[in-house]
């Protein structure tokens, strides 16, 4: 009699925690994680990257020198970025976005902003 009710304990404690971790899981949707352009050897990547208007970008300096992001229109430009730096630019409206490094000009990207809810997609 002992042991059915400390299977039954056990049995109903498994299910509880199966119910609590499937809850956790499908109750809250996952974000998807911003996009990033990594610099590295002189080039960035991905060069091109499309997203969605709302969509945060951010660039981060895995080069063992300075690099700098500007936009050929001047919409964003960042300060010189050390190894390790981080710069990172929310796109509000759609187009194509143009970069390049200030420090390197032959450096350059393009952030391709489509209207719709934020999702991103290395191109």
């Amino acid at each position: 009699m002992i042991t059915a009710t400390i299977r039954n304990v056990v049995v109903a404690a498994m299910l509880q925690v199966t119910v609590l971790t499937a809850a956790a899981i499908f109750s809250f949707p996952a974000k998807a994680a911003d996009p990033v352009v990594k610099i590295d050897n002189f080039t960035f990547d991905p060069t091109k990257l499309t997203v969605k208007v709302g969509t945060t970008v951010t660039w981060y300096n895995e080069d063992d020198i300075p690099h700098a992001i500007a936009s050929s229109t001047k919409v964003f430009k960042s300060k010189a970025l050390d190894t390790d730096d981080k710069f990172s630019f929310t796109f509000s409206t759609p187009g194509v976005y143009e970069y390049f490094c200030s420090l390197h000009p032959h450096m350059t990207g393009a952030i391709v902003v489509e209207a719709g809810a934020a999702d991103a997609t290395g191109q």
